[in-house]
């Protein structure tokens, strides 16, 4: 499975970002997917995930200003960026795992893209 991602930039707090992540290969319904952020300070961390059926998760820090979704048919994954923040800035990374999804860390995904820079000003 290869993931790219595509629809970072930079954008004024308060502003709205789409990011989208392309994938390549087979059952992609079957995979769990999410978002990870990684800055200098804090590392790469779980923003949000999505099961096959459509289940998401998000971590307190997006909740209410972001929205995950997926197009199974299209193999591509959404990540909607609402009421953005400074410190939401950094580089945006999309991952799988096949099957459900559990935690919401990088242990458990074993697929990356290779990244999407996302810069908020205040």
């Amino acid at each position: 499975l290869q993931l790219v991602e595509s629809g970072g930039g930079s954008v004024q707090a308060g502003g709205s970002l789409r990011l989208s992540c392309s994938a390549s290969g087979n059952i992609f319904d079957q995979y769990c997917l999410g978002w990870f952020r990684q800055t200098p300070l804090n590392g790469r961390v779980g923003v949000a995930q999505i099961s096959g059926s459509g289940m998401p998760k998000y971590a307190e820090s997006v909740q209410g200003r972001f929205a995950i979704s997926r197009d199974n048919d299209k193999k591509i994954l959404y990540l909607q960026m609402d009421l953005l923040k400074s410190e939401d800035t950094g580089t945006y990374y999309c991952a799988a795992r096949g099957g459900k999804c559990y935690t919401l860390t990088t242990p458990a995904f074993g697929y990356w893209g290779q990244g999407t820079q996302v810069t908020v000003s205040s």
